[in-house]
């Protein structure tokens, strides 16, 4: 999807830019800790979303980041990040970047802090899949480990077991419909970390499309902040950071 380009938009990608040069890294969520994943997709189990990658069994290599919005010290609360960037076999990844939030209908557009890795990360901005609108989620898994509750215990969480989150899909007032799980594996080095550059608007499936007013804010706040550190963001369908 390309958003026309407007004044609003470019001083916001200018202003992005500066600002994440000025403090050398990510404009939004700079401190977190990124790991090689794999989602698996066991389908829809009820209505079809008309998104292959979410109707249909598979598995996927994935990269996963987690990190603080701020960041506030320690375990203080803050809005906490997840990115993770699934590998499809061909044409480009998907990264679905969702942020936490409660799980209640009413409630999943609104990012809300709290101090612990589990729990719910809603994508707050919607998508629309043909006329149908709908709203990305990965939700605490009964039967995961613990995440922790800061960066340190992030890290400790997942050297000791292979820790993981429940993914799924609403629409505006219905329920959370799960369709596959996301597993954290082997911590990447901050080098890698610091390399990774996400894409909400351009890495999706075909069939998805961001909706709302504010998805040209995030495409060129996004683009202005890959600037500002300069890094590229990666579009291939290579298992690697880079392409």
């Amino acid at each position: 999807m390309r958003i026309p380009r407007s004044q609003p938009a470019a001083v916001a990608e200018r202003a992005a830019r500066a600002l994440a040069r000025l403090r050398r890294s990510r404009l939004l969520h700079p401190a977190g800790r990124s790991f090689a994943g794999e989602v698996r997709v066991w389908g829809e189990s009820g209505q079809p979303t008309g998104v292959r990658l979410l109707d249909l069994p598979g598995r996927y290599p994935a990269v996963v980041r987690l990190s603080k919005g701020t960041p506030t010290p320690g375990s203080w609360p803050d809005v906490l990040g997840l990115a993770v960037r699934i590998h499809r076999p061909t044409g480009r990844p998907f990264d679905l970047l969702v942020s936490s939030s409660a799980a209640a209908p009413g409630l999943r557009h609104l990012p809300l802090p709290r101090r612990r890795f589990a729990g719910t990360y809603s994508s707050i901005m919607s998508y629309r899949a043909g006329r149908r609108r709908l709203w990305l989620a990965a939700l605490a898994d009964p039967e995961s480990p613990d995440l922790g509750h800061d960066l340190a215990g992030l890290s400790a969480a997942v050297t000791a077991e292979r820790p993981g989150l429940v993914l799924a899909v609403a629409s505006a007032t219905g329920p959370w419909r799960p369709f596959g799980r996301v597993t954290i594996g082997e911590q990447l080095s901050a080098r890698d970390d610091a390399a990774l550059a996400f894409d909400p608007v351009g890495n999706r499936p075909e069939e998805l499309r961001l909706a709302g007013p504010l998805a040209w804010l995030r495409q060129h706040t996004y683009r202005g902040s890959r600037r500002g550190r300069g890094v590229r963001v990666q579009s291939g369908g290579s298992t690697g950071l880079t392409v």
